[in-house]
């Protein structure tokens, strides 16, 4: 065990619209951090791109940052994890080190009518067996066939493709290691998810030429080391790294992230599940022993996005902290409605030509009523996750634990527990994404024993409890459900 004032942890948690740096101690307890957001770009509608080196520097700086902050405070890194943004896709040269093209982002929807033909053609069944997964351009395959037929990038020896923690990974080891982890390969629908191997017969189907492919390696075990000498021994995707980080480790329990995108997560043992309508089959993580953890997962794709519209798209709010006051300077949004389906819908509609709308406009509607407008969506959203959930693991949820920026507006988790007529609780540590990727590498390096300590550190912070009568709720879901169908399938 590492000794106090000695020893940190750092995760690099490279998310859509930033980069974050955080440092635990022995304890889980914070003890710095550093944070930089990088450009996006909007090429054509409907197309989302990150410049990869962008995301890089945003890397270097945030570490440095924060490795100079821990140094005035006497402490050491003992090892780094690293978690990401998953699907999105970056190719670079294995020779220069320098990406081929920009990277395309999870939310892109260029491939929709790609997915479509291969679902025309009957490839449904084979990608929900293998991967868990459904045809959306959501995911990486598409994406990085794309780049291979119509972006200008070639395949052969030199190509290295990954997701945004393999091209991480990379850097930090100076081009030594190309690998990911079985959370982020099971986001790319190239990965069979019961071998935890890449899969030939999806690779042909898509063109991809497995010797672009990184390593599969378990999420908690020594990957690499930096320069200067420092383990890098954890990996796994933001959600994934949520739901270890909320100390998830029983079957049934669940977390809700809420960033960009919202996603719930929920444990499902050490055996793959058949595939469930709605809802992803996904790897949680593999410890170094080999053992693996499965969850269902729905995926949200706009929440947070929606208050940045908010801010940056109608001017409403000056910053994202303004929406839960504003919010509350009314009692109800007066029958107004906004369905964020900004690029389309995920789980569990998937639905890639749904489109954003607000419903229920009277001339007494204003500003507050759109801001609590969006703040209800994310709890309608979840709702409807959660109820497929649900069905599918056949036993009900009696506790969602909530993390990511919106769970530190105390009205959205209210709300979200008068949806889901559940208790919501709120962690001690809100950076759960980067907690568990902290822990996985912590565990590798002996920081901490197994998840069993890990387990014991889990404080929560507070429990919001339903207030709302259920026949309430349930009548305000049922609007938003009208208000959803009447979005869908609204572009071509």
């Amino acid at each position: 065990m590492c000794t106090p004032m000695s020893g940190v942890v750092v995760a690099i948690d490279a998310g859509t619209t930033g980069v974050r740096a955080f440092a635990v101690d022995e304890s889980g307890g914070p003890v710095g951090w550093s944070y930089r957001e990088f450009p996006q770009h909007f090429p054509q509608p409907g197309w989302v791109e990150h410049d990869p080196l962008d995301i890089w520097a945003a890397v270097e700086a945030t570490l440095g940052e924060l490795r100079t902050e821990l140094e005035r405070a006497g402490h050491t890194v003992a090892a780094i994890g690293i978690t990401d943004q998953r699907e999105t896709v970056v190719v670079w040269s294995r020779a220069t080190g320098k990406p081929l093209a920009n990277a395309i982002v999870w939310q892109d929807r260029r491939t929709a009518a790609r997915c479509d033909a291969l679902r025309d053609a009957g490839q449904l069944p084979l990608v929900r067996a293998r991967t868990g997964l459904v045809l959306d351009p959501y995911f990486s395959a598409t994406k990085l066939e794309w780049l291979l037929t119509e972006g200008g990038v070639q395949g052969g020896p030199d190509l290295a493709f990954g997701t945004v923690d393999s091209w991480i990974l990379w850097n930090l080891t100076g081009g030594a290691v190309h690998a990911t982890d079985p959370s982020n390969a099971s986001r790319t629908m190239l990965c069979d998810i019961t071998r935890v191997a890449w899969d030939d017969e999806l690779c042909d189907l898509f063109g991809v030429p497995t010797s672009c492919l990184p390593e599969i390696r378990p999420s908690s075990g020594r990957l690499g080391v930096t320069g200067d000498g420092i383990p890098v021994s954890g990996m796994a995707g933001d959600q994934q790294a949520a739901l270890f980080g909320q100390a998830c480790f029983a079957p049934g329990m669940a977390k809700n992230t809420y960033g960009t995108g919202s996603f719930v997560l929920m444990n499902v043992g050490p055996e793959c599940p058949p595939p469930v309508d709605g809802l992803l089959t996904t790897i949680g993580w593999q410890l170094a022993d080999g053992g693996l953890t499965y969850a269902l997962e729905g995926a949200i794709f706009v929440t947070g996005a929606a208050v940045q519209w908010l801010r940056d798209g109608l001017g409403i709010i000056d910053a994202a902290a303004d929406t839960e006051a504003l919010a509350r300077s009314v009692n109800d949004t007066e029958g107004v409605y906004i369905v964020p389906a900004f690029t389309g819908l995920g789980s569990p509609w998937w639905d890639p030509y749904a489109r954003g709308a607000v419903f229920g406009l009277t001339r007494g509607a204003g500003r507050a009523h759109l801001a609590r407008a969006v703040l209800e969506s994310m709890a309608y959203q979840t709702r409807d996750v959660v109820e497929s959930m649900r069905d599918a693991a056949g036993r009900e949820m009696t506790t969602l634990r909530a993390d990511g920026g919106a769970a530190a507006n105390d009205l959205v988790l209210q709300l979200q527990a008068d949806q889901l007529q559940v208790p919501v609780t709120r962690p001690a540590v809100a950076e759960t994404t980067a907690l568990g990727a902290a822990y996985l590498a912590g565990i590798a390096e002996g920081i901490w024993r197994d998840q069993d300590e890990v387990a014991e550190q889990w404080q929560e912070d507070r429990v919001f409890v339903p207030t709302m009568p259920t026949a309430v709720a349930d009548a305000r879901h049922a609007q938003w459900r009208r208000a959803v169908e009447r979005a869908r399938a609204f572009s071509s």
